[in-house]
């Protein structure tokens, strides 16, 4: 480990050492990794390092290496960095995400140290959810929403998510011509003009969710593309990460009903949005656009993803169907 990075570490913890450490993961495309460092002399046992590096020659599983996409991978850093500095401290309990002990930028690097979830409660990683476990999610994207209601998204995305249409003009001009990559302009300003809107976690997949050991509770990590946005935006990517199409057809009404209750629930319980039935009237009207933005983004960045499928391609349908009157 770099002395310097070692020094950051110890100052932010307040060890006298670091024991081990082991890789967690690398990042996406070679941007370093994520490491859990094993500490001796401090009040907490661990912590988490992210490690961000750019990289010599950059590399992507799928093939988008562009300079656009190195851009915007290096501009998710800042904005996860000025997200623990700024915003992640207003989390409490009911949207638990890790506390950040230090955060620093450098010359080709990012230090990000920060609480290790495993140690605090949240051991289990999942992929796929029975439906207890989808509501408990569900109810952690409620609280994050109902808590950030209304603000502005300084230092962070404008727009949050990774795949909104403003920062994948490579993957929408790789889609075959038709009717979705005709209308990606008017379902994306649909998303962006709405009338209510929050922080969006931006990449709330399942695989962001750290489960405690009992199934009850989950707290949020990777916070590279948050920002401003309907909540829809991070319900629809979350359902799809961890439900077969077969299910989220079959289920779909009563998990959104879910969602809305513990959205009123927390909005009350904050004193936000003064007219609930509105909000919850026009995102559930913006779900399915939801779901087809991110379709669009698959289309273009990997056709043959497991997640085009009939549920997607039948609520495009209906979306463009809808744009047409």
């Amino acid at each position: 480990m770099n002395p310097h990075v070692q020094d950051l570490v110890l100052t932010a913890s307040g060890a006298e050492a670091i024991t081990s450490q082991d890789r967690i993961q690398t990042l996406w495309s070679g941007y370093g990794e994520i490491l859990r460092l094993t500490l001796a002399g401090a009040a907490i046992g661990s912590v988490i390092l992210k490690h961000i590096v750019v990289p010599d020659a950059i590399r992507h599983p799928r093939g988008w290496n562009s300079k656009r996409s190195h851009a915007r991978k290096l501009h998710s850093y800042k904005v996860e960095m000025h997200w623990y500095r700024d915003w992640a401290e207003r989390c409490h309990a009911d949207c638990r995400v890790a506390r950040c002990f230090a955060a620093s930028a450098g010359a080709g690097e990012h230090i990000i140290v920060l609480e290790d979830l495993d140690a605090a409660g949240f051991p289990l990683r999942k992929s796929h959810l029975t439906l207890h476990e989808v509501q408990v999610c569900l109810k952690w994207l409620a609280s994050f929403h109902a808590r950030f209601l209304g603000e502005t998204p300084s230092d962070l995305w404008p727009v949050g998510t990774y795949w909104h249409l403003a920062t994948r003009p490579d993957e929408w001009a790789a889609m075959a011509d038709g009717e979705l990559k005709q209308a990606a302009e008017l379902i994306d300003a649909r998303l962006n003009q709405c009338q209510f809107q929050t922080l969006l976690h931006g990449d709330a997949k399942v695989a962001n969710f750290c489960f405690a050991p009992d199934g009850g509770a989950v707290a949020a990590v990777d916070f590279q593309y948050v920002g401003g946005g309907c909540g829809m935006k991070d319900v629809a990517y979350f359902l799809g990460s961890c439900l077969s199409a077969a299910e989220c057809a079959r289920h779909q009404d009563r998990l959104l009903d879910y969602y809305f209750a513990q959205l009123q629930g927390a909005c009350k319980q904050l004193d936000r949005a003064p007219d609930f039935s509105a909000l919850e009237q026009e995102w559930r009207s913006l779900f399915p656009y939801a779901w087809t933005d991110f379709h669009r983004f698959l289309l273009g960045w990997a056709p043959d993803h497991w997640k085009v499928n009939a549920y997607s391609e039948q609520l495009a349908a209906q979306v463009l169907t809808e744009l047409k009157c």
